[in-house]
């Protein structure tokens, strides 16, 4: 277990996590918010890209017992620190998602994205934490600014969602 908060339990994933996974990420009331209708997962798609060696610490989200999304967190690149403008060192990005529809709206996304943040800020020693939600997905956006996190610069036509690139936001949290 990476960290327990209350009823938050955010754990490092594991490989009987990928039908849950497969289950969500073929949701297409998911789908829409992440990763995109047009993009379903099966088991095997989520094997190759959740199951590979990569930077990202990739952890299940459980409430009250219960899986009820993901989350990744990472240490930013020399690359994507420059295309961003960033000069300082320790900078991490997240992402994640409620995959449990019936648990959004209650309020269990901000307390991840709190909880995740003070965890980076404390275990990794992050200067600044960032993402880049999709422009139009005012929900994430609004979560992401009560938690802390500000716009500071548009990101055009940055990522690829159900046939179009698409406009983002890089928020930022400075810790």
């Amino acid at each position: 277990m990476l960290f327990q908060n209350g009823q938050l339990v955010v754990r490092e994933l594991d490989f009987k996590d990928r039908c849950k996974l497969a289950e969500w990420l073929s949701n297409p009331v998911v789908l829409e918010f992440y990763e995109g209708r047009d993009n379903p997962f099966n088991v095997d798609k989520v094997i190759e890209v959740f199951f590979h060696p990569e930077e990202e610490v990739r952890c299940m989200v459980e409430w009250d017992g219960e899986a009820v999304g993901y989350i990744q967190f990472y240490k930013l690149d020399d690359e994507t620190k420059e295309e961003y403008g960033y000069t300082q060192e320790n900078i991490y990005g997240m992402d994640q998602f409620i995959g449990e529809n019936k648990y959004w709206n209650k309020g269990i996304g901000q307390k991840l994205v709190q909880a995740m943040v003070s965890y980076i800020v404390e275990h990794k020693q992050a200067e600044i934490i960032v993402m880049d939600p999709q422009t139009w997905n005012k929900r994430a956006i609004h979560c992401y600014e009560k938690c802390g996190f500000k716009k500071v610069r548009l990101l055009p036509k940055r990522e690829l969602h159900e046939g179009e690139y698409r406009d983002c936001w890089l928020v930022e949290y400075k810790s």
